[in-house]
């Protein structure tokens, strides 16, 4: 018997006052390119009603819902035309994997177009969700392919691992629900010259378990759908968020969405080699990935460097991504040695002692790669005509600008008030957080 998780929306947290005028922006908005009319009166939660049963949306009414704590989720209040349903999300999908090559070397993996689709066929999409879903196709339509994108990853990663068809159509519910906590996000965060606050670090940080109390409100999925969505960011080294566990810890479905979110990410994020950027990127980190997924993702993966490529740009970015690790390594050297020789003894030092244990990693994975920037100082001079082996370090390179984002972005996750320190040397600390941000690229940011 399946527990009892209801949770009115006020507390759970997900549609209360304070908590969802991000997702109350982005109905009211959609209101004035699409047809939103209330289903049912809107009232507050002390019984005031504010709006008749009938009445179009548009965007003037944000002002006035935003104001109050409401007695009903807005999106059982309201409806709209074109409803995201089975039928469209089929058709997209279909539509990605005639597309994207990437998908359909997928499709052709498992059997064929249909065979991938057919689990998305079986989806559950009450009016609540399909309300959902609709807003982010229409205000954040990259967030709405991503999330069938992903969706499709799974489902090919469960068959390729003997799941069965029933087995997959779960799967891809909390696939394609894992990002609809980013509805009450502030949108500002995929601007990619906004540098998180500490704030809203800590609010992107929460989308996962703001989805996951999505999906328990509508009191239809299974608690196996509610847990993988909330551990679609964790890592099976215990890296990830937001709970920070590992290995077998985190479930089945978990396991399949955290790798086929990076996996969709790096083909939508990336447009030079991702492929063989994300092959690079899961056998340097192979610790964090399932690795019966990953043998299954892997011989997908080809190579794409073409041949005649210009070496200009090539070098230019050799020399840069170069410059940038060795900037990065010695400025930590640096900030290490304005402190005591005993600083991982100091009060305030979590933080540095976590940068400190990364970025040893990532030197010793450098180095045993032939890739450590001490290594490469004269590499220019014996592969200035070689482009297949210039492309190759500048792979291991981008990986390694990468990883220290990820240092760095994990830092800042864990002590998000860093740069308010009275500390000097938690100060420090950030300053460099702040400094690798400056150095890196803009193809690895």
């Amino acid at each position: 018997m399946r527990e009892n998780t209801k949770h009115s929306p006020q507390q759970s947290g997900v549609e209360g006052r304070g908590n969802d005028s991000h997702f109350l922006r982005a109905v009211t908005d959609m209101a004035d390119h699409t047809n939103v009319v209330t289903g049912d009166a809107i009232y507050t939660d002390n019984g005031v009603k504010l709006v008749d049963k009938g009445i179009r949306v548009d965007g003037r009414l944000y002002e006035r819902l935003v104001m109050h704590k409401l007695r009903d989720p807005i999106d059982r209040c309201l409806v709209t035309d074109n409803l995201v349903d089975v039928a469209s999300l089929v058709s997209l999908a279909r539509q990605q994997c005639e597309k994207l090559e990437w998908l359909r070397r997928m499709a052709v993996s498992v059997g064929g177009v249909e065979c991938l689709l057919a689990p998305v066929k079986g989806l559950l999409l009450p009016p609540a969700i399909a309300f959902k879903l609709t807003v982010m196709r229409e205000q954040r339509n990259d967030l709405f392919e991503h999330s069938l994108q992903m969706t499709l990853v799974s489902i090919f990663l469960a068959l390729k691992n003997n799941w069965t068809e029933r087995d997959c159509v779960p799967l891809a519910t909390a696939a394609l629900l894992h990002d609809v906590g980013m509805l009450y996000m502030d949108p500002v965060w995929t601007d990619p010259a906004h540098r998180l606050t500490g704030e809203e670090r800590k609010h992107l940080i929460a989308h996962s378990v703001t989805a996951m109390l999505v999906v328990r409100s509508t009191e239809l999925y299974s608690r196996a759908v509610e847990i993988a969505v909330l551990e679609h960011h964790e890592r099976m080294d215990g890296t990830g968020y937001p709970r920070g566990i590992k290995g077998s810890a985190i479930s089945p479905m978990g396991q399949v969405l955290l790798l086929a979110e990076v996996v969709s990410a790096f083909f939508e994020k990336f447009k030079d080699m991702p492929g063989q950027r994300l092959s690079l990127m899961l056998r340097m980190n192979h610790k964090s990935y399932p690795a019966d997924l990953v043998h299954q993702i892997l011989p997908l993966l080809y190579d794409e460097i073409v041949p005649g490529q210009p070496l200009g740009p090539l070098q230019a970015e050799f020399s840069h991504s170069i410059a940038a690790l060795e900037a990065a390594l010695s400025k930590w050297a640096e900030l290490k040695s304005d402190f005591p020789e005993q600083w991982q003894l100091m009060p305030d030092a979590q933080a540095a002692a976590l940068v400190d244990a990364n970025l040893a990693q990532l030197q010793k994975q450098l180095a045993e790669a032939g890739s450590h920037p001490s290594q490469q100082v004269h590499v220019l001079t014996y592969l200035k005509d070689d482009a297949l082996g210039m492309s190759e370090l500048i792979m291991v390179n981008r990986e390694a600008l990468w990883q220290l984002q990820t240092i760095t972005n994990d830092c800042l996750r864990r002590w998000p008030a860093l740069g308010q320190s009275a500390s000097a040397f938690e100060l420090a600390v950030a300053q460099w957080c702040d400094a690798c941000a400056q150095l890196m690229p803009e193809a690895s940011k």
